[in-house]
């Protein structure tokens, strides 16, 4: 499954229990009618994935759906496992660039009639 948005934050790598199990958060902002604020999560050595991108940036997130139960209670878990720049509708289209223009004067002495 994938999420496409602008990424609105990302959060610093954290160490979870004693086994030294790391996590970290992105946020993605959805482009929809009605934006949703997603957090999906990327684990262990896909953590350091998320280097390389700033809030503002256009990104399509491939993502698992974990669900467990504890103590009667069930939770889900977004779990992303790859991420990609992708150029969105709000990212200003870089300018065209223009074809030299080139004026071309006549003398009076070259006129075919």
């Amino acid at each position: 499954m994938e999420i496409n948005g602008q990424v609105h934050l990302i959060g610093e790598t954290q160490t979870v229990g004693n086994n030294g199990f790391t996590k970290r958060q992105i946020v993605v902002k959805t482009e929809e009618q009605y934006p949703q604020l997603i957090g999906i999560d990327f684990v262990k050595d896909k953590t350091s994935i998320l280097d390389k991108y700033k809030a503002g940036q256009n990104v399509k997130v491939s993502i698992n759906i974990r669900g467990n139960e504890y103590n009667g209670k069930y939770y889900i878990n977004l779990q992303g496992w790859r991420i990609e720049n992708v150029e969105g509708v709000n990212t200003p289209a870089p300018p065209a660039p223009s074809a030299p223009q080139t004026i071309v004067e006549e003398e009076a002495g070259d006129l075919p009639f």
